[in-house]
């Protein structure tokens, strides 16, 4: 049951996100939200999430009602009409899912930008998008409300919430948390901006919004919210270091106790070899023998020699520098190896055209498939022996997880969730430096313990009997609401 804000009433928690799986994602953020407010709800924790309407929501064809009648949200000088809207059926027990609808916004196909560049006006959007949901807290709730925001994305709502909305009896009593799912991205934009999106320029301090030049969005909702946190204990220590902090160290250093991690969760229903309706053979820990069969499937499919003795290592990720692909690329293993490759994922055209490269020259021993799908990481985790993760960082991390469900040992780095969730040589195999031969060390590793196969099973079992679930992040970020509720308003 939800613990009690003061007054003894349970507070209602809205979240506001710019992702949300199944409706709208292009990473982990969307998965990570929805994995929240599910459990949230699931512990009868009144739960709200509100989101864009996007094309992509309305091409999945979703059936939708509408929620009130259209409304007037101003941003800076001009007036928007806006429409909320739910979704027709929702099981029970789930969060309440509220979507904003600004055509002219969010009407594109695109969430961010297209032809890898974002849309110039990006800050206006979702200026929009934060301020329309402010709007929308009167209809859907009474205080006490915890407004959960999620990344750059959201950002300016406690900045609205303490400067546009302060002294108003309803706001005063909204606390606010920022979770930073990826602080590399933090919406940065010109000074201009500002006006803009209906800021003052006494914003554009070094305190506020200002930085190195520009507006932050992530700094000024650091400034302004209640409570703050990243999604793994690592990563919070990481972000406050001049190395690890993407510029911001400072900032999240000032935060001092109102700042923790908090690690992420999987859904272990959805992600679970027992069950899993999309792989060959489903299998559990206690009798492996349909991972086999899994792999054979795999190996099918990606066009490779059926070997059962070879150990296949394989990648899911967007292929892009922070997953570590420079590492990889520069490794011998592709080549040297007495293994298998394959790689699932899309991202940099220069990376899927190494790794195309690669696979044309050794068809036998690599396979690319950037068409991603949720159904073809599920084979590619069922299939696999070993996942490759070298990350130059990674806040928390899903795929490890979910990999270590179905027995595929993680190589990756020990950064931010990866050292968190990874044990090293017990559930997988972790390095330190971001070079190529520290990569390969770990991968040889991985494959000399995989010629012991006893000992491999032993790890496997291991690995699978990891409790990943959200159960335990959802009880702390009650704990957080709370110390944000206790402090309502004071940042």
């Amino acid at each position: 049951m939800p613990r009690s804000a003061r007054g003894g009433k349970a507070p209602t928690v809205v979240h506001l996100t710019a992702e949300y799986w199944p409706y709208a994602r292009t990473g982990g953020l969307g998965e990570a939200v929805e994995g929240i407010a599910r459990g949230q709800a699931a512990s009868s924790v009144p739960t709200f999430v509100l989101l864009p309407l996007y094309r992509v929501v309305r091409e999945a064809g979703f059936p939708l009602e509408p929620v009130g009648a259209p409304q007037a949200v101003v941003v800076g000088p001009a007036t928007e009409s806006v429409q909320l809207w739910r979704p027709a059926r929702a099981p029970d027990g789930a969060p309440a899912v509220i979507f904003v609808d600004h055509p002219p916004s969010f009407d594109r196909s695109g969430i961010y930008g297209e032809a890898g560049a974002d849309y110039p006006d990006n800050a206006r959007r979702f200026a929009l998008f934060c301020r329309a949901a402010l709007q929308a807290l009167t209809q859907l709730a009474r205080p006490p409300i915890v407004l959960h925001t999620h990344d750059w994305h959201t950002a300016l709502a406690p900045v609205y919430l303490r400067t546009q909305r302060a002294g108003d009896h309803f706001y005063d009593r909204v606390a606010s948390v920022l979770s930073v799912h990826n602080a590399g991205f933090q919406g940065h934009f010109a000074r201009e901006s500002l006006a803009e999106v209906g800021l003052p320029d006494s914003l554009y301090d070094g305190r506020w919004l200002e930085w190195f030049g520009r507006v932050n969005w992530l700094k000024g909702g650091l400034a302004f919210t209640d409570f703050a946190n990243t999604v793994s204990p690592t990563h919070a220590h990481e972000l406050r270091t001049e190395v690890g902090g993407f510029g911001l160290h400072d900032t999240f250093i000032a935060l001092k106790d109102r700042f923790v991690g908090i690690l992420n969760g999987i859904d272990v229903d959805l992600w679970n070899p027992a069950t899993d309706p999309h792989i060959a053979r489903t299998y559990t820990a206690a009798d492996l023998s349909g991972k086999q069969r899994c792999k054979a499937a795999l190996q099918r499919a990606s066009g490779l020699p059926q070997r059962a003795r070879t150990p296949l290592l394989g990648m899911s990720a967007r292929l892009v520098t922070q997953k570590g692909l420079d590492l990889i690329l520069d490794a011998h293993f592709l080549w040297a190896a007495d293994a298998q490759f394959v790689f699932l994922g899309q991202g940099e055209e220069r990376y899927e055209a190494a790794l195309h490269e690669i696979a044309a020259a050794v068809p036998d021993r690599v396979a690319v498939e950037t068409g991603f799908t949720d159904e073809r990481e599920h084979r590619l985790l069922a299939g696999a022996d070993v996942l490759l993760m070298p990350s130059l960082y990674e806040p928390c991390g899903l795929t490890q997880m979910r990999a270590q469900r179905y027995g595929a040992l993680p190589v990756g780095r020990r950064v931010g969730g990866l050292a968190d969730t990874v044990e090293d040589e017990e559930t997988g195999f972790l390095f330190d430096d971001y070079t190529p031969a520290a990569l390969e060390r770990a991968v040889g590793r991985a494959l000399g313990l995989y010629e012991e196969r006893e000992a491999w099973e032993r790890h496997m079992r291991q690995a699978m009997a990891r409790d990943f679930s959200w159960s335990c992040s959802v009880t702390r970020y009650l704990e957080v609401y709370q110390r944000a509720l206790s402090r309502c308003g004071r940042a």
